[in-house]
C-alpha cells in the first residue's frame, strides 16, 4: 500500500534539553516526512526550501514534483 501524506513543515523540531541523549548530542524530530532516518531529522528539510505556498508535492527517490491537491472529503470530516 502506498499512502500520501501532507505535511506543512518545512524544517526539524528540537526537543527539550530532557530529549537530548548525552551521548548523541542535540535531536531534532523531522516534520517534513522525508528523513532517511524517521523520525529523526537527517537535514532532508533543505529539499523543501523553494517550495511554493498553495502548492503540493511529491517526493519520489529524490525527484519533487508538483500535483493537484485532491480533497476526498468534505471539512466536516474526522477521523476517529
Amino acid at each position: 500500500m502506498t499512502r500520501l501524506v501532507e505535511l506543512e513543515a518545512t524544517g526539524p523540531r528540537k526537543l527539550d534539553p530532557d530529549d537530548i541523549d548525552d551521548e548523541k548530542g542535540d535531536v531534532a524530530i523531522c516534520q517534513c516526512g522525508l528523513s532517511a532516518s524517521f523520525p529523526f531529522c537527517d537535514g532532508s528539510h533543505r529539499k523543501t526550501e523553494d517550495e511554493e505556498a498553495e502548492t503540493t508535492y511529491v517526493y519520489d527517490d529524490g525527484d519533487r514534483r508538483a500535483v493537484d491537491r485532491v480533497v476526498t472529503a468534505d471539512e466536516e470530516y474526522r477521523s476517529h
